[in-house]
């Protein structure tokens, strides 16, 4: 099965998004029934919120690399680093704190971005 060129930017986009929309929506509302923990400090809020920030930032610019092809390739790029990064980082956690069963599930689908981009880097760039 062939995959477009773009769709690892369109996915992974729209999954960052939401994933920042969660973190940083309504922080002392969502992460307690999500997270089950309670977010009342108010440097914790801020830190969801800039989380949020990010990752709503850094999903536009994939989605965006994903429709205008000047963008394209840093997008692509980009989209490896956060992917190697957050995923360097969830099997620190694993190894230091223990396997968490919310989130093996994006550490696989992390490392499944990181493996497409690369393959999409090394198949499309000139």
């Amino acid at each position: 099965m062939k995959f477009p060129k773009n769709l690892n930017l369109l996915l992974s986009g729209i999954i960052v998004i939401i994933a920042g929309l969660v973190y940083g929506g309504h922080p002392t509302y969502i992460m307690p029934e999500v997270l089950n923990f309670k977010v009342e400090a108010l440097e914790l809020k801020n830190m969801l919120r800039a989380v949020m920030g990010i990752y709503l930032g850094i999903g536009t610019y994939w989605l965006l690399g994903a429709f205008k092809p000047k963008l394209w390739s840093g997008a692509t790029l980009s989209n490896v680093l956060f992917m190697g990064g957050i995923s360097l980082g969830r099997i620190v956690s694993t190894l230091f704190d223990g396997v968490s069963t919310m989130f093996t599930p994006a550490l696989i689908l992390e490392l499944l971005f990181f493996v497409w981009g690369l393959y999409n880097l090394n198949k499309y760039s000139d």
